[in-house]
């Protein structure tokens, strides 16, 4: 009799985050189990936990692929920027533009607790995407095109704008098509940027140049 194979299955790991998202999606993310992951997924029962201690760490997974994708569409649509000012809106713009095209990620990204753990791969994730907005803060200030100081609390101001923005346009209580919401996310942070610092503070930030009197 020949001795049984090893179960194998291509891409489990990836398979897996893919069928919890689509449980996710029917159930919501608290209801469906590792057992059902597994048979979405095609795979034995067991098979989860080759890649995952449990469900919580499941959920973490499909955190940190969101925030790595978050961060991979803020950078790619900043690019098209042509100054600081523009790639700060156009950031926004990609973190609405993330959350519509993945709302059941942002979803698990920010509506389930996670553990406090500075060394889990979904909280580094999460402080890189972080991290993307705060350069372009720091580089709007450096331009002049947002007043000097601490950029923590400006880049609290502009998240908390496109993450009200995100979840409004993905729980479907802001009446308006993926690109009408797109639209209003770009107006709504050029409206917020809007105000310069006076010309003499511009020029007090550049280093080595003294402020006019």
């Amino acid at each position: 009799m020949p001795r049984p194979q090893p179960y194998h299955h291509p891409n489990l790991r990836n398979t897996l985050l893919d069928a919890a998202i689509a449980l996710i999606g029917d159930v919501g993310p608290r209801a469906f189990t590792l057992r059902a992951v597994a048979r979405r997924a095609g795979a034995s029962h067991n098979a989860p936990y080759r890649h995952f201690a449990g469900k919580d760490d499941l959920l973490a997974a499909v955190a940190a692929e969101g925030f790595e994708r978050l961060t991979a569409v803020m950078q790619k649509t900043m690019a098209r920027g042509q100054s600081p000012r523009e790639r700060l809106i156009m950031c926004g713009s990609g973190y609405v533009d993330f959350a519509l095209r993945w709302p059941l990620h942002l979803l698990v990204m920010f509506d389930l607790p996670h553990p406090p753990n500075d060394c889990s791969p979904a909280h580094l994730a999460g402080m890189a995407a972080f991290q993307v907005l705060l350069d372009a803060v720091t580089a709007a200030q450096v331009s002049g095109d947002l007043p000097a100081g601490d950029p923590m609390p400006l880049a609290w101001t502009a998240w908390s704008l496109v993450h009200g923005i995100a979840k409004l346009a993905t729980s479907g209580n802001l009446p308006l098509s993926a690109r009408a919401t797109l639209a209003f996310t770009r107006s709504a942070s050029e409206s917020l940027f809007s105000v310069r610092p006076p010309a003499a503070a511009r020029v007090a930030e550049i280093p080595g140049k003294p402020p006019k009197r």
